[in-house]
């Protein structure tokens, strides 16, 4: 719904931030709401709203009320970085939200600001506890993990999934802005899973029909799950099951295909049988694979939070 943020993850924007879109450039509520009753009607029974940080759009909540009273929709979720999370957690929940997706990097301040950019740990860590106060289930926690940078406190997001019974996400760093030695920094899921099999008892967990790519595992006795996303070591394209809209109206039936389908010429005609279309012709021509891995990387550099990040 947005390409804006208010961090700067390294990982994920430069630090001067990208470009901003104009108001006319980004796709409106009514706009956003046409493309999603298009997708339901399709057969898509599960829509994650993202941004950029979605919460720093205006009018959000209003949009969530009337995305979730859509027929068909079984499943809406939002993925945020959690700094506005404490003071919104009661209206998404009301607004009927159903899941939170929390990006959460590191668990040391310090450390979490540096990746971040200057972002407050305890802001967001207040958020995760609002979120189950408004009677959400313990939020999804995103991690992205980076050699040298936050690659030791594995086994503390993994006891998260003891002590607070959050599911937690353990995802391959991508080299999505092909800056530097990035590429260096990806540690791959066979050794997040070693080294958390190393301290606990872990078993193999069967994926839910509208789950998403981890491969999911739980520490025997624990509430929450773990799962690992292997973008790099272990391509799962033949499994995918997401397309994205980007806040300017591009569908992407890959994160990392070079093109995409401009859904906007649609919008702006009112044609409703070319928009679903256009969005059925996207889910056919999924790619078998991406060319993401180190060795092979044709992709031109992007930054996650301008297309769903």
């Amino acid at each position: 719904v947005t390409d804006r943020c208010n961090m700067r993850c390294f990982y994920c924007m430069p630090k001067e931030g990208i470009a901003k879109q104009g108001h006319a450039a980004v796709l409106s509520y009514e706009e956003l709401l046409l493309i999603a009753e298009t997708a339901i009607d399709l057969g898509i029974e599960k829509i994650r709203i993202t941004g950029g940080e979605p919460l720093v759009r205006a009018g959000i909540i209003g949009f969530l009320e009337k995305l979730s009273a859509i027929p068909g929709l079984h499943h809406l979720a939002i993925s945020t970085n959690g700094l506005l999370l404490a003071g919104m957690a009661a209206d998404l929940h009301a607004a009927g939200v159903q899941r939170l997706n929390v990006s959460l990097d590191s668990l040391d301040p310090a450390t979490f600001a540096e990746i971040t950019r200057g972002g407050d740990l305890k802001r967001v860590l207040d958020g995760l506890d609002a979120a189950e106060r408004a009677g959400f289930p313990p939020p999804k926690i995103n991690c992205v993990i980076m050699r040298g940078a936050n690659d030791a406190e594995i086994l503390a997001f993994a006891e998260m999934t003891r002590e607070r019974g959050n599911s937690v996400r353990f995802i391959e760093y991508m080299p999505t802005l092909r800056s530097g030695n990035g590429e260096n920094l990806t540690v791959p899921g066979k050794t997040i899973l070693d080294r958390i099999g190393q301290r606990y008892r872990i078993s193999p967990l069967e994926r839910e029909s509208l789950a998403g790519p981890a491969k999911l595992f739980r520490i025997d006795g624990a509430a929450g799950d773990i799962g690992v996303i292997t973008p790099i070591s272990g391509h799962f394209c033949g499994e995918c099951n997401r397309i994205r809209v980007t806040a300017t109206g591009t569908a992407r039936g890959c994160l990392f295909a070079g093109s995409g389908v401009e859904l906007k010429p649609f919008l702006d005609t009112g044609d409703e049988a070319g928009l679903g279309e256009a969005l059925r012709g996207l889910v056919a021509r999924k790619p078998a694979r991406h060319l993401l891995a180190a060795a092979e990387q044709h992709h031109a550099p992007f930054a996650m939070s301008a297309i769903g990040g």
